[in-house]
């Protein structure tokens, strides 16, 4: 059984990770943007990000906000307008889903993320096509990633929360899947030690939010290397046909789905308790009433839209990926529980 003693150090470093490169810490996003960016880049950017884009925007060939909306939806609208080789992501994990969907589109493009929530987004190549693309087209993941925690774990404490909680679903499914391995494993381990961290208190001071920082880029490599079932199906299925948003999804539902998980990979479960020292379930449950949204119902979803969410999430082939999969009756027992 793996254990982590003491807390993680969180440090500036530069992985190099096969083609991607990934500059991680406090302070470094000017210089690493204008060493690793050319100018004339297309730049995407949430309408909220411009305070945190001004240089950015200066170097840019052309700048695009991406608004709310569905990343498919977004993805093909903005495709006519987007002309160059290099897509710069600054935003969460639409804006970043959305630039790669459009480096996907059409190759060759490379992206560079620069996150502004604990998404993930930025060390995966998951994320849905363009609209009209065909589903087996290559995905892209970001060839750069520059993660400044200033940045990406700047958040106000209720959006943060719900943010960790998102990171901590990737941190705990990646492993679970038939695609986990030793390396998985242990990013995920210290990814939940480091949320873990980071949210001891309810006011996370810049130590803590460094914390939260890296254990979401340790969470995103976790399930970018192995993959997710069960626990992101039922939470992005809330988002696509309840309206929920994708952080209170997640985090709602991640204290049902831990148990669904725990269930079909005790070993795992074992680990998780035994390196944050008590139920894993109770961390999650903490990152919830932090996010302030409680329940299903508080964030919205009516009980048809739970039963259309239950019909749709059990025709998606990803619940194959923590086996056994999920029937129906069992996906309506975790919306129901969440309500």
């Amino acid at each position: 059984m793996v254990a982590l003693e003491g807390a993680v150090p969180v440090a500036t470093f530069r992985w190099r990770d096969g083609e991607r490169l990934v500059v991680f810490g406090r302070g470094t996003l000017a210089e690493a943007a204008e060493e690793l960016l050319e100018s004339g880049y297309v730049l995407l950017v949430s309408p909220s990000g411009g305070s945190h884009s001004t240089g950015l925007i200066e170097s840019a060939g052309s700048v695009h906000d991406v608004g709310p909306g569905r990343v498919d939806e977004l993805a093909a609208a903005l495709r006519p307008a987007i002309d160059g080789s290099r897509l710069v992501a600054l935003g969460g994990g639409r804006v970043i889903d959305v630039a790669k969907a459009l480096a996907a589109a059409d190759p060759p493009r490379t992206v560079a993320a620069i996150p502004t929530t604990l998404s993930g987004a930025e060390m995966t190549a998951i994320h849905r096509h363009a609209a009209g693309l065909p589903a087996d087209a290559p995905r892209v993941r970001p060839a750069i990633v520059i993660a400044d925690p200033a940045l990406s774990a700047s958040a106000p404490v209720e959006l943060l929360a719900l943010s960790a909680g998102n990171a901590l679903g990737h941190a705990v499914e990646g492993p679970v899947t038939p695609l986990s391995n030793p390396v998985a494993r242990l990013a995920g381990l210290a990814a939940a030690r480091l949320l873990d961290d980071g949210f001891a208190t309810r006011t996370p001071d810049d130590a803590a939010r460094d914390s939260l920082a890296l254990g979401s880029i340790l969470a995103g490599y976790a399930i970018g290397s192995a993959g997710y079932g069960l626990h992101h199906v039922v939470s992005q299925t809330l988002a696509r046909f309840a309206g929920v948003g994708h952080g209170p999804a997640n985090t709602i539902m991640l204290p049902h789905t831990l148990q669904a998980l725990s269930r079909r990979a005790p070993d795992w479960s074992a680990q998780l308790t035994a390196t944050l020292d008590r139920d894993p379930e109770e961390l999650a449950v903490r990152l919830r009433d932090f996010g302030g949204v409680i329940r299903l119902r508080d964030a919205g979803a009516s009980e048809d839209e739970l039963e259309v969410c239950a019909q749709r999430a059990s025709e998606r082939p990803e619940l194959e990926m923590t086996p056994p999969r999920a029937s129906i009756d069992e996906l309506r027992e975790l919306y129901r529980a969440a309500y």
